[in-house]
């Protein structure tokens, strides 16, 4: 019986120090050499907007048993604020959705939004020599711009006439965004599954969040803190906001990380072994016009385009005051599935969204407990949140 034991506690010791020296190795590589690493076909495609940012869209067109869905339909994948397509791969086969969605036979997308990791390009601009300019953008033109052209270049290169669509945090908004201001594009929608969805934020715990909307004002007092034009919070602004994220138990990797700090850690669904993984790849590169945006939604309690003062919404918007986004112009089915422990999408704001909407399938929590980031790499996502997923669209499949 101690032979057993201990042989045992070899096991478990032998595969805890090959783990870390996979995910060393892994932390190394970009998303789609992660793909191929495991076996997955991958491709990589761009975009160039109308507005010239040059965007990656990666392909993972079919699983590893080759099968593809009887009727080839395509599923986009949209990150969220300083994410990238790693979102969906990192976890690794059999855990991470991107791999889950091919292997049940569907051609994956995964989005790239203009400026991060993958999609920091522009025709014209640098993003360090035109800082100014290139960063001069927020989750609206992702939605006006990025969204609807990655969808157009996906319907042509498939010849499908409609895909599903899957948004994590500033993937849900986004979609949102592009849904209410260019409502053609509802028709190319079967069906979009909201992820922690984010409209209204007035009830969000962030204390990142909550911290920088206190210098909503201008721009000029955050600059030193989080960059005047790429979002790059300096380490004296995450010192002041981790007092509620290092709680006892909690990594220091994660509590130095703006992912975590931004988001929130559930160390009950967090895999540790992930977590430098994780870090290699976060943050990506954001905007910091995109999180102000979201500070401004949080002081006003509204849903609309970004407040650029009096003056200045004057001449753009012919009114002192942002329009509000048109939900009731969302005719696309939406699926929200939301947690009450989520520090960025909360319950009462999710429920005001769902008042808004007026097709809405399914409104599921999808466990209590889950925090923002679970939806991406908690231990239980597959079967709390992917295959469900997966159930629906199936489902409407058979339609």
């Amino acid at each position: 019986m101690k032979f057993l034991t201990a042989l045992a506690a070899l096991c478990v010791l032998f595969n805890i120090i090959y783990a870390s020296d996979n995910i060393e190795e892994d932390s190394k590589l970009t998303a789609p050499e992660l793909v191929e690493k495991y076996g997955y076909p991958i491709e990589n495609h761009y975009v160039t907007t109308t507005d010239g940012y040059i965007l990656n869209l990666q392909r993972i067109p079919f699983g590893k048993n080759g099968n593809i869905n009887e009727k080839g339909i395509p599923v986009m994948l949209q990150h969220g604020l300083i994410a990238s397509s790693a979102d969906w791969v990192l976890a690794g086969p059999e855990k991470g959705f991107a791999y889950i969605l091919a292997d049940a036979g569907y051609d994956v997308w995964m989005g790239n939004a203009r400026g991060n990791r993958y999609s920091r390009n522009h025709t014209t601009l640098d993003p360090d020599s035109d800082a100014k300019k290139f960063w001069d953008f927020s989750w609206h033109e992702i939605g006006i711009y990025d969204i609807p052209e990655m969808i157009d270049y996906i319907l042509e290169n498939t010849g499908h006439s409609d895909l599903y669509h899957i948004g994590h945090s500033q993937g849900t908004t986004s979609f949102y965004v592009m849904c209410s201001e260019k409502p053609e594009y509802n028709q190319k929608i079967k069906a979009h599954f909201s992820l922690a969805p984010i409209a209204f934020m007035n009830h969000l715990v962030s204390p990142l969040i909550r911290f920088l909307a206190l210098f909503q004002g201008g721009l000029g007092a955050l600059s030193n803190l989080v960059g005047a034009y790429e979002f790059n919070p300096s380490d004296g602004l995450l010192e002041i906001v981790t007092q509620k994220v290092c709680e006892e138990g909690i990594p220091q990797i994660a509590c130095k990380n703006t992912m975590f700090v931004l988001a929130g850690y559930n160390k009950d669904q967090m895999n540790t072994t992930l977590l430098p993984l994780i870090t290699s790849h976060y943050p990506s590169s954001s905007a910091t016009k995109q999180v102000l945006h979201y500070c401004q939604e949080m002081n006003s309690g509204y849903f609309r385009q970004y407040d650029h003062g009096l003056i200045s919404n004057k001449k753009r918007y012919g009114s002192i005051s942002p329009p509000d986004y048109k939900l009731h112009k969302i005719s696309a089915p939406v699926y929200l599935l939301y947690s009450l422990n989520d520090w960025m999408s909360a319950e009462k704001d999710v429920n005001r969204l769902y008042d808004q909407l007026f097709n809405v399938p399914v409104k599921k929590i999808v466990d209590p407990n889950f925090n923002h980031i679970d939806y991406l790499w908690g231990i239980d996502a597959k079967t709390i949140v992917y295959d469900v997923v997966i159930g629906y669209m199936n489902d409407l499949l058979d339609l």
